[in-house]
This record gives structure tokens, sequence and C-alpha cells, in this order.
């Protein structure tokens, strides 16, 4: 068996990584890569493969960097099967068709072709299958899978990859993205026993979050806090995921007369639909939340709540007083309507900006998270007196500390090779050393493009 990495290589972004088993060979994840801007110019290169000789891919998630590309390797002659969960296809077809958007006008202001189009993405979804958590999938003679709950996003999954050649079966086991749990509305990542390769995500691998305690805290004292000082908290949100549990911990807040009343936007229209989706599979989440879908509660709505899908709506809240809330995309500022809000109101001392997501260095989100205080949005030179704070615990990753709980749960059949992706050199470095230390285990840092043989 082959493994080569052709994304999310010391980066977080980007998530590609192509298998040789015998004759058969398959991605796992076909991300796009994002920084400075939504869609970066390498997305535009070709594959370090043939995109015609991949006999399928199995998509953990439907995050842009985990699926964006897809409808590009289509376009370049995949024609293959797509295995996902359910959720992940339908999230897929509502993030795909809005990358597609994005891609387009990106491409037109910068006067080249785009990476791919509405039509592309139409062709990609016709090639998914779906497969249900904790199902045996025997995708082809020598290879079968297994879906396991990631905990990262609604629908996200590790894989559990059985390969067998000459008579013998390998367990390679893919982490996705992995989630951080206890958080709202999603269960808790399963763990596994075993596994002979791991190939797994270091996002924060050298950080430990806060206790995810804390988060309703801060939430609550930066909420009050700005309102009560007539600014404008600005709240950066991808819309898969982190805006469905900031809006579930805000439902709580105000219904329970924890914050002051405030005018709350969510001007996002990814947001709204990937807020329908996740109403269409309620049945999936965590008990907690059942119970309160079933008392009768709407966990996406409350009072002082507006979703604002068109763009005039969208404008009209420049018309409403301070002090408001507005949750907008993109995650890491680098397009979107959050742009707009920061150029209105990063000047103002009263005002908060909080990011709830990791922000890929180039980022605008990244630059102002790192204290830059003079930034250009849209044309537009904006000094930043607004304060600027992050809740790591809002991270949808697993810190250090889970990572190597997941890790370490390998105990029955330890592997035999650790494969770090999906974080920066420092992150990839922090989780080896504690892996090393703790865990006993070889580990490597792979390098972009390079295949190892297992």
């Amino acid at each position: 068996m082959k493994i080569s990495f052709h994304g999310a290589v010391r980066e977080v972004t980007g998530s590609c990584h192509l298998i040789q088993a015998g004759e058969t060979k398959f991605l796992l994840d076909c991300g796009m890569f994002q920084g400075s801007n939504f869609a970066e110019e390498r997305n535009n290169d070709q594959f370090g493969f043939d995109p015609m000789s991949i006999d399928f891919v199995l998509l953990t998630h439907a995050h842009a960097d985990h699926c964006g590309r897809l409808p590009k390797l289509v376009h370049d002659g995949f024609k293959g099967k797509i295995f996902s969960t359910p959720p992940t296809k339908d999230f897929a077809a509502v993030m795909l068709a809005d990358s597609a958007r994005v891609i387009a006008e990106e491409a037109r202001e910068q006067g080249r072709l785009p990476h791919y189009t509405l039509n592309d993405v139409k062709k990609a979804l016709q090639l998914f299958e779906t497969v249900d958590y904790r199902q045996e999938k025997q995708v082809t003679e020598n290879i079968k899978v297994v879906f396991r709950d990631a905990g990262h996003i609604l629908g996200s999954a590790f894989l559990e990859i059985y390969v067998t050649e000459n008579g013998q079966e390998k367990k390679l086991v893919f982490s996705g993205d992995l989630g951080n749990p206890p958080v709202p509305l999603l269960k808790d990542t399963e763990f596994i026993d075993s596994a002979d390769v791991v190939i797994t995500e270091s996002t924060y691998g050298s950080r430990i979050h806060e206790p995810s305690a804390e988060r309703l805290k801060m939430l609550r004292e930066i909420f009050t806090r700005t309102i009560k000082g007539g600014g404008v908290l600005m709240i950066p949100a991808f819309a898969l995921e982190r805006t469905q549990e900031l809006l579930y911990e805000l439902n709580y807040l105000v219904e329970n007369h924890q914050v002051p009343r405030a005018p709350v936007f969510v001007d996002s229209p990814l947001a709204i639909k990937a807020t329908t989706v996740y109403k269409k599979y309620a049945k999936d989440y965590d008990r907690a939340s059942r119970k309160l879908i079933e008392s009768g509660d709407d966990l996406f709505n409350f009072p002082g709540l507006s979703y604002t899908s068109s763009g005039r709506s969208s404008m009209a809240i420049r018309k409403i007083k301070a002090p408001k809330v507005i949750i907008a995309g993109s995650g890491m500022c680098t397009g979107g309507r959050i742009g707009y809000h920061l150029r209105d109101y990063l000047s103002d001392a009263k005002s908060q900006l909080l990011i709830i997501g990791y922000q890929a260095q180039g980022s605008l989100g990244r630059r102002l998270l790192d204290g830059e205080k003079r930034v250009e949005i849209f044309k537009t030179l904006v000094d930043v007196k607004a304060r600027v704070s992050a809740v790591g615990a809002y991270s949808a990753h697993a810190d250090q500390l889970k990572l190597l709980k997941w890790i370490g749960a390998m105990k029955k059949n330890k592997p035999k090779k650790i494969f770090l992706i999906h974080g920066e050199l420092s992150a990839n470095q922090g989780l080896a050393k504690r892996i090393n230390q703790q865990l006993k285990l070889p580990t490597t840092i792979p390098v972009y493009g390079q295949t190892y043989e297992i």
C-alpha cells in the first residue's frame, strides 16, 4: 500500500490524500486550498495524479477544505463514486454550489477562468453514494470502509479502511477532522481500539483549548459588555456547524434572560441554507438537543433574531443603530458579507470582533487576531480600534489532549505508523513530540507530494 499527500501537509487546508492498494487508487477527501482569498490560485493547478485513474473518493465531511475540489476532479476526468454520510452529501450540495459562485466572482475580478463551474458541481453530486455510520461498506473486492462519527460537524466521519493485499489485511484509519466535545447538537467523537496506520489531523496539535464550560461564560460576558457599551459585536462564523452551535447557545442565553436584549442578525445566505439542512437531520443530534426539540423549543430561533438572505436586507443592517450583533461569513474574513461589517465597525472602539474558528495564515481574520492595527477592506484602509479576541473552546477541532486520547485508545492493536497532517508545522511537531513521549508511537510529518510505502 502506498500513500501520497497532495494537500493539508504542514498547513491547514486542501485535504487530499492518495492511497494505492494493488491496482486500486482512491482519495481521502479532495479539498480546496484557502487563505488570503477564498480560493487560492493553486486550486487551478493540475492534480499531482491523473484524476481519470482514481477509482473512488472517501469524503469525511463537507467543509470546503475537504470537499471543495471535487468538482474540479470531475471536470478533469474523474468518473468514480464519492462515498459519504447522508448529511455530508446534502451539505456538500449547498457548500459546493456556493463555492462555484464565489470562485466565479473571484475569477472575474482577477481576469482568469474559474477552477470549476456550477455544471461541474452538478456532475459531482451525481456521483455521491451515501453510507450510514457504523455500516460496513465493501467498496471493492479488496477494500471495505466503515464511517465513524467524528463529532466535528453534523455528518462528519473518520474512516476505518480495511485493505487486503497479498492475502493480508491492513487497517488504515483516517481522522478527517476530529471534534471538540462536548458541544451543542453533536454526539461525541467515537473511539476505536486498533489500527495499523493512522493519518490524523493536528490543527491544534500544540494547543489546549479552554474548558468547554468556559465558552458559554465568555460569550455571555462579551455579548453583555459590547451591548451595554453601545457597540457592535461582529462574529465571523463558518456557515456549517459554527453558526448553528452559536445560535444554539445564543438561544439559551436569550431565552433564559442571561444577556441584554439586542437585535441579532445571521447575515449569511449559506449559513441559512445549511441551517435548513440541519433541521432535516434532527434525529442525529445529541440527546440533550433532541429533548429540547421535543419540548417545543426551536433551537435556531429566539426573540430578536433575524435571518438576512437578500442583499437588500443585508445592507439594511447598517440602518439599525447599535448595539447589535452580526453573525456573518466567511469564517476567516476572506469573503462573504463579514467584510462590509468589518469595514463599517472595526474603527469603532465600542465594538468587538469575536473569532470563534481557525484562521489560516494570510487570511484577514488571522491578521486581525495577530494584532494588525490597519487593514485594507474593499480598497478602504480601516484603523482597527475595536476589541479583537478569540474563544478557542469554540473550535470544532480537537486540541492536543483530545487528539492524544483518540490515538491512545487504539490499544488492542497499536498503530505502527502515524502520519500527522492538517496542521501548521509547529502544531505537527508539538503533537509528534507528545505522541512520542506519552504513547511511544512512531510519527511522520509527511512532505507534500511525497509517496510513502506501508
